[in-house]
Protein backbone atom coordinates (compact mmCIF):
# COMPACT_ATOMS: atom_id res chain seq x y z
CA UNK A 1 0.00 0.00 0.00
CA UNK A 2 1.19 3.14 -0.95
CA UNK A 3 1.07 6.15 1.85
CA UNK A 4 0.92 9.83 0.27
CA UNK A 5 2.80 12.13 2.86
CA UNK A 6 0.46 14.51 4.10
CA UNK A 7 3.37 17.05 5.36
CA UNK A 8 4.03 17.99 1.63
CA UNK A 9 2.84 21.96 1.59
CA UNK A 10 2.87 24.38 -0.86
CA UNK A 11 5.01 26.98 -0.88
CA UNK A 12 6.25 30.39 -2.12
CA UNK A 13 8.80 32.74 -0.87
CA UNK A 14 8.38 36.41 -1.87
CA UNK A 15 8.79 39.75 -0.33
CA UNK A 16 5.59 41.70 0.13
CA UNK A 17 6.36 45.69 -0.66
CA UNK A 18 4.99 48.47 1.62
CA UNK A 19 3.53 51.34 -1.10
CA UNK A 20 2.10 54.05 0.26
CA UNK A 21 -0.58 53.95 -2.36
CA UNK A 22 -0.70 50.45 -2.93
CA UNK A 23 -4.53 51.27 -3.05
CA UNK A 24 -3.54 51.62 -6.95
CA UNK A 25 -2.34 48.14 -7.20
CA UNK A 26 -4.84 46.70 -5.44
CA UNK A 27 -7.67 48.59 -7.74
CA UNK A 28 -5.71 46.94 -10.63
CA UNK A 29 -5.55 43.65 -9.07
CA UNK A 30 -9.50 43.47 -8.17
CA UNK A 31 -10.21 44.04 -11.59
CA UNK A 32 -7.72 41.56 -13.49
CA UNK A 33 -5.92 39.14 -10.88
CA UNK A 34 -7.85 36.31 -9.89
CA UNK A 35 -5.67 35.64 -6.75
CA UNK A 36 -6.26 39.51 -5.74
CA UNK A 37 -8.31 38.30 -3.04
CA UNK A 38 -6.03 35.30 -2.22
CA UNK A 39 -2.57 36.97 -1.78
CA UNK A 40 -1.29 40.46 -1.11
CA UNK A 41 0.71 42.57 -3.63
CA UNK A 42 3.97 40.49 -4.32
CA UNK A 43 7.33 39.96 -5.77
CA UNK A 44 7.96 36.43 -5.72
CA UNK A 45 11.85 35.15 -5.56
CA UNK A 46 11.19 31.38 -5.43
CA UNK A 47 8.57 29.89 -7.08
CA UNK A 48 5.51 28.12 -6.24
CA UNK A 49 7.27 24.63 -5.15
CA UNK A 50 5.72 21.67 -3.52
CA UNK A 51 7.79 19.77 -0.70
CA UNK A 52 8.02 18.30 3.13
CA UNK A 53 10.27 20.94 4.11
CA UNK A 54 9.21 21.55 7.35
CA UNK A 55 9.39 25.62 8.22
CA UNK A 56 12.36 25.22 10.58
CA UNK A 57 14.30 23.91 7.41
CA UNK A 58 13.03 26.94 5.56
CA UNK A 59 14.14 29.30 8.02
CA UNK A 60 16.95 28.28 8.48
CA UNK A 61 17.83 28.68 4.94
CA UNK A 62 17.38 31.90 4.43
CA UNK A 63 18.97 32.96 7.57
CA UNK A 64 21.93 31.18 6.01
CA UNK A 65 21.57 32.68 2.56
CA UNK A 66 20.35 35.94 3.61
CA UNK A 67 23.19 36.86 5.98
CA UNK A 68 25.49 39.75 4.90
CA UNK A 69 21.93 40.95 2.61
CA UNK A 70 20.98 44.29 3.30
CA UNK A 71 17.78 45.65 3.37
CA UNK A 72 17.45 47.72 0.12
CA UNK A 73 15.37 50.45 -1.87
CA UNK A 74 12.79 49.07 -4.38
CA UNK A 75 11.01 50.91 -6.89
CA UNK A 76 8.00 50.25 -9.67
CA UNK A 77 6.73 52.25 -12.14
CA UNK A 78 5.91 50.85 -15.57
CA UNK A 79 2.89 48.13 -16.32
CA UNK A 80 3.73 46.80 -19.08
CA UNK A 81 1.89 43.00 -20.65
CA UNK A 82 3.73 39.88 -21.03
CA UNK A 83 2.04 37.41 -23.65
CA UNK A 84 4.34 34.36 -23.27
CA UNK A 85 4.04 30.52 -23.22
CA UNK A 86 4.10 30.66 -19.61
CA UNK A 87 0.95 32.90 -19.52
CA UNK A 88 -0.88 36.08 -20.27
CA UNK A 89 0.17 38.79 -17.06
CA UNK A 90 0.10 42.61 -16.91
CA UNK A 91 3.27 43.22 -15.13
CA UNK A 92 4.43 45.84 -12.73
CA UNK A 93 8.29 45.96 -13.71
CA UNK A 94 10.81 47.04 -10.96
CA UNK A 95 12.82 50.34 -11.94
CA UNK A 96 15.14 50.33 -8.38
CA UNK A 97 16.17 47.00 -7.07
CA UNK A 98 16.10 44.26 -10.07
CA UNK A 99 19.74 43.20 -9.18
CA UNK A 100 18.91 42.98 -5.46
CA UNK A 101 16.25 40.76 -6.42
CA UNK A 102 17.83 38.69 -8.83
CA UNK A 103 20.95 38.36 -6.39
CA UNK A 104 17.75 37.05 -3.61
CA UNK A 105 16.63 34.50 -5.75
CA UNK A 106 19.74 33.09 -7.02
CA UNK A 107 21.14 32.67 -3.12
CA UNK A 108 17.80 31.18 -2.52
CA UNK A 109 17.67 28.48 -4.98
CA UNK A 110 20.58 26.69 -3.64
CA UNK A 111 21.14 24.07 -1.21
CA UNK A 112 17.41 22.52 -0.19
CA UNK A 113 15.80 24.83 -2.64
CA UNK A 114 17.68 24.07 -5.30
CA UNK A 115 15.83 21.06 -6.89
CA UNK A 116 12.52 23.26 -7.37
CA UNK A 117 14.18 25.64 -9.09
CA UNK A 118 12.13 25.74 -12.53
CA UNK A 119 14.47 24.78 -15.72
CA UNK A 120 13.17 27.91 -17.81
CA UNK A 121 14.74 30.61 -14.96
CA UNK A 122 17.81 31.59 -15.25
CA UNK A 123 19.28 35.41 -15.36
CA UNK A 124 18.25 36.16 -18.64
CA UNK A 125 14.62 34.91 -18.23
CA UNK A 126 13.96 36.52 -14.75
CA UNK A 127 12.11 39.41 -15.15
CA UNK A 128 11.56 40.40 -11.44
CA UNK A 129 7.95 42.32 -10.85
CA UNK A 130 4.67 42.24 -9.33
CA UNK A 131 1.76 40.49 -11.53
CA UNK A 132 -1.56 42.72 -11.58
CA UNK A 133 -3.53 40.45 -14.04
CA UNK A 134 -3.73 36.94 -15.46
CA UNK A 135 -5.78 36.76 -18.39
CA UNK A 136 -6.46 33.90 -20.45
CA UNK A 137 -7.65 35.37 -23.68
CA UNK A 138 -5.05 38.36 -25.92
CA UNK A 139 -8.50 40.33 -26.26
CA UNK A 140 -8.75 40.77 -22.56
CA UNK A 141 -5.01 41.63 -21.94
CA UNK A 142 -5.55 43.51 -24.53
CA UNK A 143 -7.89 46.17 -23.00
CA UNK A 144 -6.74 45.58 -19.63
CA UNK A 145 -3.16 47.30 -20.86
CA UNK A 146 -5.45 49.88 -22.70
CA UNK A 147 -7.46 50.43 -19.48
CA UNK A 148 -4.23 50.92 -17.44
CA UNK A 149 -1.77 52.59 -19.89
CA UNK A 150 -2.43 56.14 -18.38
CA UNK A 151 -1.54 54.90 -15.02
CA UNK A 152 2.12 57.26 -14.97
CA UNK A 153 2.21 56.25 -10.71
CA UNK A 154 5.42 55.56 -9.43
CA UNK A 155 5.76 52.86 -5.93
CA UNK A 156 8.63 52.66 -3.87
CA UNK A 157 9.63 51.23 -0.74
CA UNK A 158 12.70 49.50 1.21
CA UNK A 159 12.39 45.89 1.12
CA UNK A 160 13.58 44.91 4.94
CA UNK A 161 12.00 41.33 5.00
CA UNK A 162 10.97 38.04 3.37
CA UNK A 163 8.45 35.64 3.81
CA UNK A 164 7.79 32.08 2.84
CA UNK A 165 3.90 31.43 2.16
CA UNK A 166 1.84 28.42 2.35
CA UNK A 167 -0.64 28.35 -0.13
CA UNK A 168 -3.54 26.48 1.37
CA UNK A 169 -5.88 24.75 -0.73
CA UNK A 170 -8.11 27.64 -1.36
CA UNK A 171 -5.40 29.40 -2.59
CA UNK A 172 -5.33 31.54 0.50
CA UNK A 173 -1.70 32.90 1.44
CA UNK A 174 -0.93 32.25 4.63
CA UNK A 175 2.81 33.61 6.09
CA UNK A 176 4.70 30.59 7.49
CA UNK A 177 8.24 31.60 7.69
CA UNK A 178 9.66 35.67 7.66
CA UNK A 179 13.34 36.77 8.25
CA UNK A 180 14.75 39.90 8.60
CA UNK A 181 17.23 41.53 6.34
CA UNK A 182 19.96 43.60 7.68
CA UNK A 183 19.33 47.17 8.51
Amino acid sequence: MIKLNCNVKRRTIMIFPQFDNVNIIDEIREKYDPLANHVRPHITLVFTFESNLTSIELKEHLEKELIGISSFRLSMDNIIRMDNPLGMYLFLVLKEGIEDIKKLSSKLYTGILEPYKPEWLNDKTFLPHMTLGNFTSRDDLDKAFKDVSDIKESFSTIVNKISVEIIDENEDSIIDVEVNLND
